[in-house]
């Protein structure tokens, strides 16, 4: 009897060890439990069977993620570390016995798929479609919470600090193209992941701003059990985005919001047929046509067709850069830039297509016919396309983006191409006699005249030679240079010419003064900058750094045109901005920019520093920002100048230089303690910038009310310590919170310790209303060494 005892207690001990370590299918999951790709528990299921947490298959391996069961194929609605490598059939998942979700790999790498500084003491997969993890009866993690792929469920909330990326496709659930984000404003956005986020780059919004700024960040998008897809507010009643009219006949239905891989955010709803299938309905579509997503076709190419049957082209003079990939882009097939053929003798032809549309922000516009139109792009080397509509001629220079075919377009696009060469046609027998004749003649005439004409190039060859050498010498420079990047090279003589012997100027900075001139090709007005005080220690150096700058390209940044390079000499040609600059607009302007402009301002600025500190081939700390260096164009968008200049100066002079031409409320403190300069010594300016931008007035002011206000960072923190922000917009009506938010911003940049500085994408994010603000510290003493 003892024995049979022992037996059974020996039994229970080693079931109850197996129900510690090996989970049900369905139902709570405890400590211990793991799941494998090759074994029968690759997936914990929901109660129901219709939601499972695992691995799937994707690519050459397998991900981690959450599905909705179903036939023929699963659809999956979350996946843990989308852009992680798949991993292979050895990895396994664990709900280690420490209270941890990992994810193990082939390799003995622990990844966690959920980090949480709480233990947790079980976990499950529910009905909702949420993977929840517990500690007792306290959920310390879920998916829902966790950062959402590409699809919202029943119960599922997207706030203003999540966003939707598309998959790549059906069956690569990476992060793709498209984004759909919760702004701060709280509108429902979606663009392209890989554009600069503004308005233009915008394809479809809910319009759901809030009236109350202050509280849109609260805004949320919600899917209920009805299939009611809406945008909920503090300050407005529920928006009704989408809703469910497809009758499942009392079957169970599962819906879901989804960014598809095609850009497009989409409403479904699932109905169950039986245990394993379900019929699948699209309730809602954002856009009923793939043209109308921005990007669906990429650089130099252009959509067209209608409804999910769209097709990506390239434009005449550009090939696919992959053929097997339509979505790809496109490149020009021409080796060299329009203005070098140019010079070679290259002829180059147009092509007109009709019906065409793209992103509209042309270098130059002209009112003239049509026939005009195309040949002034055949004309001017940098025109690569100019579209014509409503008697308005708009000339572009590649890439060309968001392009759409449309019969109900009504435009004209001009692509400059190479010629074809039309071959010569064949000679009669009679003709090559008669040209047989001719030569021998030829030959004799001139066998007769070698004699002289040797003389005559021995004499006038000792005095052609060094004038050969110098001009193959430069032409070797120019033609090595223009083979790096498309722009123009211009001959002084040139310049001169087009500037009127440097009459008119329009300023005049740290290393040279900037004069107004006129290009001949095109009729084009541009802004030509003399240097002086570069590096003379030969070209290389310069050719260096002004190959950099070309290649430097952004909304938000002054573009360069071309280059002057002829011994001593060296000028630039810039695009030239009308509006003139940010000072003007903001210390001489009789009316100051509204508060909603100014934000817009700061956030072009921050963009465009962004680009430079991170984004560019090449880090450039600009050295030099200020309002005088940052030009408004013909919409008002603020570009920055001068980018990349502050390396051609003399070392020994650049802090000097600077000092001049740079207001000293607008130097970091790097500067005068002659410390390593770094993007930070930008943050700092730009802070000086954004306190100006915000009170519309210089950094160091002489004629004010009190000597507080005379150094602006000063004041600025002195009103914020005091509650008292609105001091600084006196004769405004600003919102006390958006007004706040901004001046921290601007106080967190003027901080003394570089460190302590934010960088300029946290910048951003501030800016936009996505990322907390702290509370900035004391603005130190600004002390000089000198």
């Amino acid at each position: 009897m003892a024995l049979v005892s022992g037996l059974l207690l020996l039994m229970l001990s080693i079931l109850f060890v197996e129900a510690r370590t090996q989970t049900n299918q369905i139902g709570e999951i405890h400590l211990g439990s793991q799941l494998s790709p090759i074994s029968n528990m690759h997936s914990w299921l929901s109660p129901s069977g219709h939601f499972a947490f695992g691995f799937y298959s994707q690519g050459n391996g397998f991900a981690v993620g959450i599905w909705m069961m179903g036939q023929p194929n699963n659809t999956v609605v979350w996946t843990a570390n989308r852009d992680d490598e798949p991993v292979s059939i050895n990895a396994t998942i664990h709900l280690s016995e420490e209270g941890k979700l990992l994810l193990r790999t082939e390799q003995g790498n622990e990844n966690l798929i959920a980090d949480v500084s709480e233990v947790a003491a079980s976990a499950s997969m529910l009905d909702s479609g949420n993977f929840v993890l517990y500690n007792g009866s306290s959920v310390i993690w879920q998916s829902f919470d966790e950062y959402p792929t590409d699809t919202i469920l029943v119960g599922q909330n997207l706030t203003y600090s999540d966003k939707l990326v598309s998959s790549v496709s059906s069956s690569n659930h990476s992060s793709g193209r498209f984004l759909l984000k919760m702004q701060g404003d709280g509108n429902l956005v979606a663009y392209p992941t890989n554009s600069a986020r503004q308005d233009v780059d915008t394809y479809w919004a809910s319009h759901t701003t809030g009236d109350n700024q202050g509280w849109s960040y609260l805004s949320t998008l919600y899917l209920n059990h009805q299939g009611f897809l809406s945008m909920v507010t503090v300050s407005k009643k529920p928006v009704l985005l989408a809703r469910s009219s497809y009758p499942c006949n009392n079957k169970t239905t599962i819906f879901r919001a989804t960014l598809d891989a095609d850009g497009i955010f989409r409403l479904y709803s699932h109905c169950l047929e039986n245990k394993t299938s379900w019929s699948v309905h699209i309730e809602w579509s954002a856009l009923n046509n793939q043209c109308n997503v921005h990007g669906f076709c990429d650089l130099n190419s252009y959509c067209s067709g209608m409804g999910t049957n769209a097709d990506c082209s390239c434009y005449p003079g550009f090939a696919f850069n992959d053929p097997s990939e339509k979505f790809s882009g496109c490149y020009k097939n021409v080796t060299e830039s329009f203005c070098r053929g140019t010079k070679e003798g290259k002829i180059y032809d147009v092509k007109a297509v009709e019906n065409i549309l793209f992103e509209r922000y042309p270098y130059s516009v002209l009112h003239v016919k049509k026939e005009t139109c195309r040949l002034s792009c055949l004309k001017d080397c940098l025109c690569d396309v100019a579209l014509y509509m409503n008697e308005r001629c708009e000339k572009y220079t590649a890439p060309i983006r968001y392009g759409l075919k449309d019969i109900n377009i009504s435009s004209i696009a001009f692509f400059k191409v190479k010629a074809a060469s039309h071959a010569a046609p064949p000679m009669s027998p009679t003709i090559i006699i008669e040209s047989k004749k001719s030569l021998l003649v030829f030959l004799a005439i001139a066998f007769g005249s070698v004699t002289f004409l040797c003389f005559v190039i021995a004499i006038s060859t000792f005095c052609v030679y060094r004038d050969r050498a110098y001009l193959y010498e430069k032409l070797s420079g120019i033609i090595s240079l223009a083979g790096e990047f498309t722009l123009r090279s211009f001959s002084y003589s040139e310049l001169e010419k087009a500037t009127g012997g440097f009459m008119e100027e329009l300023g005049r900075g740290s290393i040279g003064a900037v004069y107004r001139g006129t290009i001949p090709e095109g009729d084009r007005t541009v802004a030509v900058k003399r240097l002086e005080k570069v590096l003379d220690e030969g070209e290389k150096k310069f050719r260096a750094e002004i190959t950099v700058i070309g290649q430097t390209y952004h909304r938000n940044l002054v573009r360069l045109l071309g280059f002057c390079v002829e011994g001593s000499r060296r000028v630039l040609v810039y695009e030239y901005l009308r509006n003139g600059t940010l000072a003007d607009l903001l210390f001489q302007s009789e009316r100051r920019p509204i508060w909603k402009e100014r934000v817009r301002i700061a956030l072009d600025i921050a963009r465009g520093i962004l680009y430079l500190h991170e984004e560019c081939q090449a880090c450039i700390i600009h050295c030099n920002i200020t309002p005088q260096n940052i030009l408004m164009d013909d919409s008002w968008m603020a570009k920055i100048s001068d980018f990349g200049l502050s390396k051609l100066l003399y070392p020994d002079e650049i802090r000097s230089s600077m000092a001049l031409s740079q207001s000293r409320g607008h130097m970091a403190p790097e500067w005068q303690n002659n410390a390593l300069m770094s993007v930070k010594a930008d943050i700092y300016s730009f802070g000086v910038v954004l306190l100006e931008i915000i009170c519309c007035r210089s950094s160091i002011k002489v004629d004010v009310s009190t000597p507080d206000e005379m150094n602006l960072p000063g004041w600025a923190y002195q009103c914020f310590a005091a509650g008292q922000v609105d001091k600084l917009v006196k004769d405004e009506v600003i919102e006390f919170e958006s007004l706040e938010r901004m001046v921290k911003i601007g106080l967190l940049c003027v901080q003394h310790d570089p460190a302590s500085r934010p960088c300029i994408k946290n910048v951003i994010l501030m800016l936009e209303g996505s990322e907390d603000i702290p509370t900035p510290p004391a603005i130190a003493p600004f002390r000089s060494t000198a």
